[in-house]
This record gives C-alpha cells, sequence and structure tokens, in this order.
C-alpha cells in the first residue's frame, strides 16, 4: 500500500508531527529518513525489511559502505546520510555534556558513551576530562587494545589529567563481547588509577562499561 493511501494518522510524518517522536516505532522514524520505497515495498516496508536484515538499529548504523549498498534499494547517498544522522546524534549528546553538569544529566553522559563505544569491534579505554564544576572539558579515547583487552597506564592517564588541568574524571572502556559486567581486571585497573590520581587530587566520579545497548556504572554498584 502507497503511502498516500494510509489514513493521515496513520503516516509516519502525519504521526510524529501530532504525537511527537516518541511515538513512531523504529521502522517508521527509518521511513521518514528513507522518504520513499521502491518498487513493491513502500518506505515503511522498505524500513522493516531493512531491520529485519540488520537484526537490529545498532547493525544498521555501523554496517560499513559495501554491506548497506548490499540492501535493495540503498546505495551510496542513502549510506553517507545514515552516518551523518548518527554522527549529529553524537554530537548533540556531547553538547548536552557540554552544557550541563554531569550529575544534572548523568543520562546524557550515559547515552552519549552508549552511541560513542557501544559499535566498536575492538576495545577501547576513554577518559572524559570534568572542571571544577563537572563539566565536560574534553573527552578522549586514551588507549586501544585487542578485542579481549586495552593496556591502560595510570602514568599516561595521570598526565593527559593534569595536562587538561582536569579536576575530576569519568572513564569509560567498552566489552565487544557483549557483557557489560566489569571484569576483575578492570576492578583492579579502576583502583590503581584512583591512587595515582589521588596524589594529583583528581577524582574518578565514576568508570562505565559499555556493551551493545548496556552500560554499567561502577558509582552505582558501589565499586568506587
Amino acid at each position: 500500500m502507497q503511502l498516500t493511501a494510509m489514513p493521515k494518522a496513520a503516516r509516519p510524518r502525519e504521526k510524529l508531527l501530532q504525537f511527537g517522536p516518541d511515538a513512531l516505532s523504529d521502522a517508521e522514524l527509518l521511513a521518514i529518513f528513507l522518504r520513499t520505497g521502491i518498487q513493491g515495498m513502500n518506505a515503511i516496508e522498505l524500513a522493516e525489511s531493512l531491520l529485519n536484515h540488520s537484526q537490529n538499529l545498532q547493525n544498521l548504523f555501523n554496517a560499513s559502505l559495501q554491506e548497506f549498498a548490499s540492501f535493495k534499494g540503498m546505495g551510496e547517498a542513502k549510506y553517507v546520510q545514515l552516518q551523518a544522522v548518527l554522527e549529529l546524534s553524537k554530537r548533540y549528546l556531547k553538547e548536552q555534556c557540554l552544557r550541563e553538569t554531569v550529575f544534572q544529566s548523568p543520562a546524557a553522559v550515559r547515552d552519549y558513551l552508549t552511541i560513542k563505544l557501544r559499535g566498536l569491534g575492538h576495545e577501547v579505554f576513554m577518559v572524559l576530562y570534568l572542571d571544577n564544576q563537572n563539566r565536560l572539558i574534553k573527552d578522549e579515547i586514551l588507549f586501544t587494545g585487542t578485542i579481549n583487552a586495552a593496556s591502560v597506564y595510570p602514568r599516561e592517564v595521570v598526565k593527559a589529567a593534569l595536562k587538561m588541568n582536569a579536576a575530576a574524571l569519568i572513564l569509560a572502556h567498552n566489552h565487544p563481547s557483549g557483557v557489560a559486567e566489569p571484569s576483575q581486571a578492570d576492578k583492579l585497573i579502576t583502583n590503581k588509577l584512583q591512587q595515582a590520581l589521588a596524589l594529583v587530587d583528581i577524582q574518578i566520579l565514576d568508570h562505565l562499561v559499555v556493551a551493545g545497548p548496556c552500560c554499567v556504572s561502577f558509582a552505582e554498584r558501589g565499586l568506587l
């Protein structure tokens, strides 16, 4: 069925304008991005086909150009647009972190780190440098490892924090395995970093472990 043949209230654009984006399914939101369907499929059906083939939004956004172009009706132009949407989302969340203190908007920090780290196929260790009002100065991936582990050196973290004149840090790393549960090695390196940074009066506010859509907080677990 053509979208124009659907009741107005059921069409994605009209539905969004009337009820807001939260009222739309993933397929309906993706249909707005796609704008048009292909022969035999309207935009919603094409969106559902893409999501079924990809299994989830994360896989769709993380697909390479070659993988994306293999989907029926997709090509380089749509791939570029999709990547632009993803990058805008990252920058929007980062602006929230820059604009607000982490205590005013912990959800923004979680969302930003989740979207930044969850799709990576290798492990990385990221540091968020905060000023004395807990506002974000900068974020930086300090260490990159294999799919199993990243080597983290406390001395390098201390040097980087002092260079940024940070008063506090939030640490974050991803688990490409998909299991967000902190490992014993994660707990040990966090403890070492706490001790090293305490010598220069820099506090670790949290250490977040990202695995897929899940994000585990050391602070909430009482591990800091």
